[in-house]
């Protein structure tokens, strides 16, 4: 068997690792909505958010230390892993760990002011909210192609706020204010993906390494969303008030979609991750309609359906990721690191749970995933 062509049970790994990840992103949204209506008692999404980065940065922490045990022969140095996570420039993570700590809880927020429908569609705004940081800030080139599906996506995504006959069974949506944290969320996201990138070309860090230090420094802010932000009503109601299994279903299903993503990123293409996504959407929209008596209008269809095809449409053209002005080298690499593509988080995760927000890079430009 091929080391770059791994197999699980005689599949292909990019194909496990991509149903897994389209059933993973299809149930983040639903079961992240359903948390937030299925009692009166709601909890704090600082929790949820703080929880979550906690799972993974003990995930992280675990493979990182396996990559480390491998790289000394064998033997777990503690103090090599401290100073490969806590030195050097690890203090630039600081910055998108804040930025993706606002945009997970603003996801727990949008999910509770929409739809699972119209969230899973409308956040797919990430991707032109990426795409333009990265040309604005890194010099990206992109092609008509990649333009014309931003175009689409855009026009997409306002068909699906056109008004419906949609009712979400259980609780009331606030479609105005819902978009406006989705697309403070998707802004966030397109801000920390380039910078995180930025920072990024050149570093000789592994990925789990990266991931740690953000999981690690993301506690910071979340620390502060739960003692400050929500302090008043944990002090009063605790810090699990408001908790069902459906709560920790979707803190684990965002810890897990992060890990999937990093697989599929490996070993699967573009295309075949626009594929995944434009699937998960389909599948949301149709969960929706069984379990939240979600009506589908023709201008949700209509809307959808540009959506996922810009979806596909981006993934699936080429991309030039040529800096104007690069003050950071790109000649250096880790051997744990791999191309990317054009990866921007995934929803859903809802996101929740998702992997960086990544604009186009060639093949000169390699780049880390980070997982949210």
């Amino acid at each position: 068997m091929a080391l770059d062509a791994p197999e699980l049970f005689g599949i292909p790994l990019k194909y496990v690792s991509l149903v897994i990840l389209t059933i993973q992103n299809s149930a983040l949204v639903l079961i992240m909505r359903y948390s937030r209506i299925v009692s009166t008692e709601q909890y704090y999404t600082s929790t949820a958010v703080l929880l979550s980065e906690l799972t993974k940065f003990w995930v992280c922490l675990y493979i990182s230390s396996k990559d480390s045990i491998k790289e000394n022969g064998g033997r777990l140095s503690i103090k090599a892993v401290y100073e490969d996570i806590v030195g050097g420039d690890s203090w630039k993570m600081l910055i998108p760990a804040a930025l993706y700590t606002i945009q997970n809880n603003l996801q727990f927020v949008s999910v509770s002011l929409l739809d699972a429908a119209t969230f899973q569609v409308s956040y797919q705004l990430k991707i032109l909210t990426t795409a333009l940081c990265s040309v604005a800030l890194l010099g990206t080139v992109l092609s008509a192609r990649r333009w014309l599906s931003l175009v689409f996506l855009t026009v997409g995504i306002i068909l699906v706020q056109f008004p419906s006959s949609a009712e979400t069974a259980g609780a009331s949506t606030s479609p105005m204010l819902g978009l406006f944290t989705v697309f403070i969320a998707c802004v966030l996201s397109g801000l920390a993906g380039v910078y995180f990138e930025k920072v990024l070309k050149g570093s000789r860090k592994s990925v789990w390494t990266r991931n740690v230090q953000l999981s690690l420094f993301s506690m910071v802010p979340a620390l502060f969303g739960v003692f400050v932000v929500d302090g008043a009503g944990v002090r009063q109601n605790g810090f699990l008030y408001g908790y069902t299994k459906w709560t920790y279903m979707a803190i684990a299903c965002q810890a897990l979609g992060g890990l999937v993503v990093a697989v599929v990123v490996k070993y699967a293409d573009n295309i075949l991750k626009g594929f995944a996504t434009s699937i998960s959407i389909i599948l949301s929209c149709l969960a929706s309609v069984w379990f939240f008596d979600f009506h589908i209008s023709l201008t949700f269809m209509a809307g959808a359906s540009l959506v996922i095809y810009a979806t596909y449409m981006y993934g699936s053209a080429a991309a030039s990721n040529i800096p104007k002005h690069s003050p950071l080298p790109t000649s250096s690499e880790s051997p744990h690191t791999r191309n990317v593509s054009d990866d921007s988080d995934d929803p859903t995760t809802a996101t929740g749970i998702r992997m960086n927000d990544l604009s186009s890079s060639n093949d000169e430009h390699k780049l880390n995933v980070k997982v949210i």
